[in-house]
């Protein structure tokens, strides 16, 4: 099966209904993205899909064939992606950090589609958990984002 991760084209060998998380870790080796719960709850796995955010633990490869897959990997490629991580590093977001690769991809699918989130825009958004309580903290990032005060570490 052929996946675009990242802008680039690769082949995996696994059954269609694989997880997209399986395919990623253990066939591309592309650990960024974690495994959580495996029940689509925690958020830990979420990946962006034609920019929307999917949590990757429970989409089959071959429901993402033909989509643009992005991976924390390459977020910072994308000059949004960038930002969010340069004010999730301004904001000290990360505790232990384990959760915040899906918690990036969530803030920058967010931003994406709402570029200036309501705190009620945040909450319907960012789902993902943590187990740290960081949640202040992406708060506060999420909205120096939107106000523009972030410059992306330029």
């Amino acid at each position: 099966m052929e996946l675009n991760i990242n802008g680039i084209q690769h082949h995996v060998d696994v059954e269609p209904d694989t997880p997209l998380l399986w395919a990623l870790r253990d066939d591309l080796a592309m650990t960024g993205t974690k495994y959580g719960c495996g029940l689509a709850q925690c958020g830990a796995c979420t990946v962006l899909i034609d920019g929307q955010a999917v949590r990757s633990c429970v989409t089959p490869v071959e429901k993402v064939a033909g989509a643009s897959i992005t991976t924390i990997e390459a977020i910072e490629q994308d000059d949004l992606g960038k930002r969010v991580v340069a004010a999730w590093v301004k904001h000290q977001v990360p505790q232990c950090g384990y959760c915040q690769s899906g918690q990036v991809m969530a803030a920058t699918s967010l931003l994406r589609q709402v570029p200036h989130p309501t705190d009620a825009d945040i909450d319907a958004a960012m789902v993902n958990l943590c187990r740290c309580g960081t949640y202040n903290a992406i708060r506060a990032a999420i909205h120096d984002l939107a106000s523009g005060s972030t410059d992306g570490g330029a």
